[in-house]
């Protein structure tokens, strides 16, 4: 497959960003050859140790190791994120997904978050998995992260930031200050 072609899927299959492009990391990795077949993608649910495995290791091992949050928003999360149970969807094939989702899981890995309440789904490229749990929790953009305080969503990470950085967002969803995600009316 020629990659004029690829690239045309590839624009059309987005995570559903409509967001500028200069979104893009601030210091952006640099992983060569992103491009994944889609005898490739994670579908269902997973563990962070899949994504430290060939093929998804290249982009997620280099962004993790790299990302270091701002102190003050991570000793918020690290605070009061124990108080929540967290759903994950992404797709291993989504740009957006391989920019956030790594660290997300650095910031958990951080605040010694319990890996026990954190669910992580892979969707396909229509954002849907077997077992159709994504209609159910409204999964529109990828990646969507979903928290939960006794057994109620008390708000949602959808795409892309609102704030400066991801931990920044994540830190007014913990501590219940006011959050919109992208995609909220």
């Amino acid at each position: 497959m020629n990659k004029a072609l690829i690239l045309l899927i590839s624009v059309a299959l987005s995570c559903g960003n409509t967001a500028s492009t200069n979104l893009l990391e601030p210091n952006p990795v640099n992983v060569e050859n992103e491009e994944t077949d889609q005898d490739d993608i994670l579908l269902g649910n997973f563990e962070k140790e899949d994504l430290m495995e060939k093929p998804y290791s290249k982009w997620f091992e280099p962004r993790y190791e790299k990302f270091n949050p701002d102190e003050n928003s991570m000793a918020k999360i690290a605070e009061n994120i124990n108080d929540y149970e967290i759903k994950l969807f992404m797709g291993t094939w989504c740009a957006d997904s391989k920019r956030e989702v790594p660290k997300f899981l650095k910031m958990l890995d951080m605040a010694d978050f319990n890996h026990e309440n954190l669910e992580m789904v892979a969707v396909d490229y229509d954002k849907s998995t077997e077992n159709g749990i994504e209609k159910e929790l409204n999964i529109e953009y990828v990646p969507t992260i979903i928290f939960y305080k006794d057994g109620k969503e008390v708000n949602r990470f959808v795409e892309y930031p609102q704030s400066e950085t991801l931990e920044e967002d994540i830190a007014k969803i913990v501590t219940g200050e006011p959050y919109k995600n992208s995609y909220t009316n």
